[in-house]
């Protein structure tokens, strides 16, 4: 048995034989041509160029159809990208000057685009290296008639559950793997911010990517079990292993099975203590199924994500018509708007003020978030008046992301000030009492949580971004991968720290990390007095099950011992068998 570890980007655990793709990528030979015939080929590019852009809006309206206009904007950045004028005019000259067939121009200069993606220090850029492969795949297969590669033949020949292990997917083949037999994606790169990763995320394929050499250590037919929940994948795993996750399989199709009576009943211990279950969002299209799960509103949504692959900056109307969806799909529940969260592993050049500072030496420490907003505020307040008006239509919360200091809260609320004189000017309708809220996600935040928490009406505990600077992490690297961990016992006392502070000052506190969405750490969350979580959709009704199977005093009980330790191993295996005991109803 071999065991693996990756990047968890979409939750939930499969077993099943391995299918691996060979990752088409041929060279195309260079085939010369005469000086009058290259009008022709350039004619043959264009006739290709045009027939991949409309076989991408179909791809575009077959996704919004099955996942949602949002995600069916991922392939927006295909399109943009087959009508760049830059890009055609290499094509071109490449054609002309080298006097070339259009098949290799189109090799050549995609794959140097390629290369200049892979080596560009934000992890942004490097993600979209698989929409470039994608689109040059694309491009290819129009001058040899839709010939079907060897990785579309494979695909297709696929007819029994299978894990599926790659190099890496691009997003077209992702979003048209057959769910009923893909039960799980293992690849060597990508990230969670990766087009595939997002896009196994809504399909509901568990998946690990990260996974250094996978495609060449496993082979087409061996047994693999992927745990996408801890990013871990065992290859031809030992009978103790299969019997492990097999159980657990059983164990939580039944759970499954009963959860659904729970979707409306109310999140509360068996002592009697109430919590509130959020869902966490990326676009408007996911909260009727949120809603299905049981959440109870949104805890955060992600509002980069209407600009990341957007081929223009969202202007105030853009904005206000996505915010004013989810406020009606939510019909009266809350929804808490996080304001832009981009920089570092998430940009965009269609934002000015991102080009100047795209090659930061060490962006995550850099100008991202709250500062790129405070750097470029007609960004800012364009979105803040978007909220704001948005807030006329039913309860809206803003949330400030990537806080530090109070001074930057302090520029922020008068930025968000500024706009509501905007608004006031054009008489137009907001609330003029909405809840101000900050994210808590770096260490000084943390630290100073009692003095931001007489600056805001509530906080937000950030876990992924908050371990991340604790522990000096990067946690998209699967090199110190391992390093990342939730249960570190200086992470938990600053949680521990900032959820103090806010219940002494009477403000809400809630977590939207994905520390909330795992089991082993909910008692330990609820006992140290956390009372409301932001999490994925799919984890809701599993952690309302385990609030309604214990009490508040055996919660405050783990708090307590799991606060003695001092590693982040005894940590874990203290909650995962405190877990376990719960299942079994000890």
């Amino acid at each position: 048995m071999l065991t693996l570890q990756g990047i968890a980007v979409s939750p939930g655990v499969a077993i099943a034989k391995a299918v691996v793709l060979n990752a088409d990528d041929r060279a195309v030979v260079r085939e010369s041509i005469a000086v009058s015939q290259v009008p022709a080929e350039q004619k043959r590019l264009q006739a290709a160029l045009d027939a991949s852009r409309e076989e991408v809006g179909k791809q575009m309206a077959a996704t919004a159809s099955s996942l949602g206009s949002e995600l069916a904007g991922i392939f927006g950045f295909h399109q943009g990208m087959l009508a760049d004028r830059h890009l055609i005019e290499q094509l071109n000259q490449q054609i002309k000057t080298e006097k070339v067939k259009a098949e290799y121009a189109v090799f050549s200069v995609f794959s140097r685009l390629a290369d200049t993606f892979l080596a560009q220090d934000n992890a942004f850029f490097r993600e979209r290296v698989t929409d470039i492969y994608d689109l040059k795949r694309r491009v290819l297969r129009q001058f040899h008639g839709r010939a079907e590669t060897s990785d579309e033949a494979t695909l297709a020949a696929i007819k029994t559950p299978t894990i599926l292990v790659a190099r890496d997917l691009t997003p077209s083949q992702t979003v048209n793997l057959d769910k009923t037999c893909i039960r799980a994606i293992v690849t060597d790169l990508g990230g969670r911010t990766s087009h595939t990763a997002i896009l196994a995320h809504a399909l509901g394929i568990p998946a690990v990517v990260g996974v250094a050499d996978i495609s060449q250590t496993i082979h087409s037919g061996d047994t693999v079990i992927v745990d996408g929940n801890e990013g871990v994948v065992l290859v031809n795993p030992d009978a103790n292993s299969l019997l492990k996750y097999r159980q657990l399989l059983e164990r939580e199709a039944k759970a499954e099975r009963s959860r659904g009576a729970l979707r409306d009943l109310p999140a509360v211990t068996s002592d009697g203590t109430r919590f509130a279950l959020m869902t966490n969002i990326e676009f408007p299209d996911e909260i009727p199924a949120a809603l299905e799960k049981g959440a109870e509103g949104v805890g955060l949504f992600r509002t980069e994500y209407l600009f990341l692959g957007n081929d223009h900056e969202p202007d105030e109307d853009e904005q206000f018509a996505a915010y004013a969806m989810a406020v009606k799909l939510l019909g009266g529940r809350p929804l808490t708007i996080r304001t832009l969260d981009l920089g570092a592993d998430k940009q965009d050049s269609a934002i000015e003020s991102l080009r100047r500072i795209e090659n930061e030496p060490n962006p995550f420490l850099g100008c991202r978030s709250i500062r790129l907003c405070l750097l470029d505020v007609p960004l800012f307040r364009t979105q803040l008046r978007a909220i704001l008006r948005a807030s006329a239509l039913g309860p809206v919360r803003i949330m400030f992301p990537l806080i530090s200091h109070l001074s930057e809260l302090r520029q922020a609320k008068m930025v968000l000030s500024d706009a509501m004189h905007d608004l006031a000017d054009r008489g137009m309708a907001f609330d003029r009492h909405i809840r101000i809220g900050m994210m808590v996600e770096v260490p000084s935040a943390a630290i100073q949580a009692t003095a931001f928490a007489k600056e805001v009406d509530f906080f937000s505990i950030g876990t992924n971004d908050l371990v991340q600077y604790t522990v000096a992490v990067d946690r998209g690297n699967e090199r110190v991968a391992n390093l990342y961990t939730d249960a570190h016992p200086a992470v938990l006392h600053l949680i521990k720290e900032v959820i103090r502070a806010a219940n002494r000052a009477k403000i809400e506190v809630s977590l939207c990390g994905e520390m909330g969405g795992n089991l082993a750490f909910v008692p330990l969350l609820a006992g140290l007095g956390l009372r409301h979580f932001s999490i994925t959709p799919p984890a809701i009704p599993q952690v309302k099950e385990l609030i309604r199977s214990v009490g508040l005093e055996r919660c405050k009980r783990i708090a307590r011992k799991a606060g003695s330790f001092d590693t982040e191993q005894e940590v874990t295996a203290f909650l995962h068998s405190e877990l376990e005991k719960t299942a079994l109803g000890a």
